[in-house]
């Protein structure tokens, strides 16, 4: 949303982070942009508690492929939850439209069938200005969000299994 800093939460309200596992999966596409996203995931990661040692960053070339990507992670490295970061900029084709979809779909079926959180740190954009306020300019960094969501959704899960 164009008025909510995507890096604005209260610290004090997330609860201990020092145990977790997290696995970020991140786009090469976009790279300017998705660079950014991971800094700002990781970065709120660290400075939430988790060890850098369990922070496990694996790229994929494209938004599409971070459900594979995500996929893959869950299985080896046994991760609390799993992170996907990636960028996709509306252009002149339905490509947007298809990549969105399928990122968005398979997030959600990773949700429904796997046993860890997996979260949608996907920008989709009209443009890359849109892209730039989100990944650390005006509107904060949804990479931020992201580590915010996956800290909350990791301790849930561990709290109801």
């Amino acid at each position: 949303m164009a008025t909510t800093n995507l890096s604005s939460y209260d610290k004090n309200s997330l609860p201990d982070a020092s145990c977790l596992r997290i696995a970020i999966i991140c786009s090469e596409w976009n790279s300017e942009i998705t660079e950014n996203l991971l800094k700002g995931a990781y970065n709120t990661l660290v400075e939430n508690g988790v060890k850098p040692e369990n922070i496990f960053v694996e790229h994929v070339p494209g938004t599409f492929e971070l459900t594979y990507g995500a996929r893959r992670a869950a299985l080896h490295y046994r991760p609390d939850a799993v992170i996907v970061l990636g960028s996709v900029v509306r252009g002149g084709t339905p490509h947007f439209e298809y990549v969105c979809q399928g990122v968005t779909y398979g997030v959600s079926a990773l949700n429904a069938t796997i046993d860890i959180p997996v979260i949608f740190g996907v920008l989709t954009t009209d443009d890359m200005k849109q892209a730039h306020d989100r990944a650390g300019g005006i509107l904060g960094n949804k990479g931020d969000e992201a580590a915010v969501t996956a800290i909350k959704m990791a301790v849930l899960a561990a709290k109801i299994r």
